[in-house]
């Protein structure tokens, strides 16, 4: 087991979780739990890791790759087709109406 990421917000842990299983990487989230003391004490932040070592480097290129097309979309604004409101790339519905808009990036 190979840890790749430790990071106090369970939500960000979780959704690299998600993503590194549905391209067929086993993962475990170590310190799951522990995350909801109050103290802040990093080595008790949940820490996602993956089980098999072969897995790592596609691991690793599949979270930057994640996260550099956050980046990008988060630069650019979608128009809704439905209200014609404007909203951040980063959205998957608009802000305004809830509608369905399209990825900016394709």
């Amino acid at each position: 087991m190979i840890e790749l990421f430790r990071e106090r917000d369970m939500t960000r842990v979780g959704q690299f979780q998600s993503l590194l299983e549905s391209e067929g990487i086993r993962t475990f989230v170590r310190n799951e739990y522990l995350s909801v003391t109050e103290a802040s004490i990093p080595v008790f932040f949940p820490a996602l890791c993956i089980l098999d070592e072969k897995d790592h480097a596609r691991a690793v290129e599949l979270i930057r790759a994640y996260e550099a097309d956050v980046g990008n979309r988060a630069n650019e604004n979608c128009i809704c087709p439905n209200c014609g409101e404007e909203s951040p790339g980063t959205f998957a519905s608009c802000w305004n109406c809830g509608a369905d808009i399209p990825d900016p990036g394709g």
